[in-house]
């Protein structure tokens, strides 16, 4: 099969879910709206945790991480997607597919980590309260942001390298929302399946010990919360860890579904909604999961408001 230059080349072609869908234009207002939204939450929830002293803690500073994450990870792929769409411009560049892979990968993978140290962060606040300031001390989590990050692009960038090492065939288009491991392994013109096996077994190293460790979290939890004598302080814990929980389940069920359930289980029409809802729908569910149900988030919010309409009438 006739190779081509991806380096001097035209680079990519992005077929995502506008160009595949018989309404584009309903789909591209409803990305829009979508985007706008978490862009809006993110950064309301990002202020609200930044400019209130009250929400200097552990569990507040892990949130800010998660949507700041989201906030990066939704601008890594909407306005790409929609500038195209505008334009009828749908390719990327090689150097531009490659840093498009690392960001989504590193981002993807941060938040991976991130969830089980906040599942943990519930654990101590609700099992051991008073050892909470102890195991929870800013170092130790500053320490949990730092691993998340690190050990995530350490990773991303060994895939992104490894992947686009490989040559790609004529056929340059991509059956994708944006350049992700599986649809480019598919243009490849070399055998890729030593690859694809050690791409499913990292991805299932990678994402279901965290989960175990969510799952063993969220279970001591219950077993602590069923034996608490008050009816406030249970009430409080559950829809606590019930907005973390809803937050897992998008995430790992999205991410399983790309990376750890074998590629011929799932068609490119699957795998362009799965990315649209782990790119742009749950970072704008995020922050509203977050922020909708906690007190003292709204609380914040209501405070940086009331100065922000004191100042100016001032």
């Amino acid at each position: 099969m006739e190779h081509w230059n991806s380096t001097l080349g035209s680079g990519f072609i992005l077929m995502g879910i506008l160009n595949d869908s018989l309404s584009p234009e309903l789909i591209c207002a409803t990305v829009t709206v979508l985007y706008m939204l978490a862009l809006t939450s993110n950064c309301l929830l990002l202020l609200a945790i930044t400019m209130d002293a009250r929400l200097h803690v552990p569990m507040y500073l892990l949130l800010r991480q998660l949507s700041l994450m989201d906030l990066l990870f939704m601008s890594v792929v909407t306005p790409k997607s929609f500038m195209d769409f505008l334009l009828s411009e749908n390719t990327n560049s090689f150097v531009g597919c490659a840093l498009q892979m690392f960001l989504a990968l590193t981002l993807g993978g941060a938040e991976d980590l991130l969830l089980a140290f906040m599942a943990y962060d519930r654990y101590v606040a609700i099992c051991h309260p008073l050892n909470y300031m102890v195991l929870m001390r800013p170092r130790v989590c500053w320490l949990m942001v730092a691993t998340s990050w690190i050990l995530a692009s350490l990773s991303a960038i060994v895939y992104t390298v490894y992947t686009m090492h490989y040559p790609f065939c004529k056929a340059r288009e991509i059956s994708h929302l944006l350049c992700e491991i599986p649809p480019l392994l598919k243009l490849a013109c070399a055998d890729t399946s030593i690859y694809e096996l050690t791409v499913y077994v990292m991805g299932v190293t990678f994402l279901i010990p965290p989960l175990v460790a969510i799952l063993a979290s969220y279970t001591l939890i219950l077993l602590t919360v069923l034996h608490m004598p008050s009816n406030e302080g249970r009430q409080k814990a559950l829809v606590t860890c019930s907005s973390h929980l809803t937050v897992v389940g998008m995430f790992y069920g999205a991410a399983t579904f790309m990376y750890v359930l074998p590629s011929p289980l799932h068609s490119p029409k699957e795998d362009n909604i799965i990315s649209v809802f782990y790119t742009i729908v749950t970072p704008a569910l995020n922050p509203l999961i977050y922020s909708l149900r906690n007190k003292e988030v709204m609380g914040a919010l209501r405070r940086i408001l009331g100065r922000y309409m004191l100042w100016t009438h001032s």
